[in-house]
């Protein structure tokens, strides 16, 4: 009789996501409005950067952000985990917002695979 292996587990999955600490790798401003707009940069290398010589407002991508993006946002800020930035906007958005922890895990997601946010104690992908 043949023996079963065990399966080593990927980080993915020994880790809980709502203790995670998102940490900003992007630059952003807060529009008048008090909604945020994220500063994508167009190139990744200082070398297409500087070859291409492109005025300052043309070196970014504006990724506008809704209300419950903007909160989300401005509450990373590498200290609160995921639990905490969830608990924060359910106070301040309510029903905005609801389920909170799903709308939240899927936008810090994206962000994360648009190497908008990293973790700390992740490895950047």
């Amino acid at each position: 009789m043949k023996s079963r292996q065990n399966k080593k587990e990927s980080p993915s999955e020994t880790l809980n996501y709502l203790d995670q600490i998102p940490l900003r790798i992007l630059t952003h401003q807060i529009e008048a409005n008090g909604l945020v707009t994220l500063l994508v940069p167009r190139f990744e290398s200082r070398f297409w950067r500087k070859f291409m010589n492109l005025p300052e407002k043309k070196s970014y991508i504006y990724l506008h952000l809704d209300e419950s993006g903007s909160e989300t946002w401005l509450l990373i800020d590498g200290i609160k985990s995921v639990h905490h930035i969830c608990t924060e906007l359910t106070l301040k958005l309510a029903e905005k917002i609801h389920p909170t922890e799903e709308r939240v895990t899927k936008f810090l997601t994206q962000l994360y695979k648009n190497k908008y946010i990293s973790f700390i104690g992740l490895a950047k992908v």
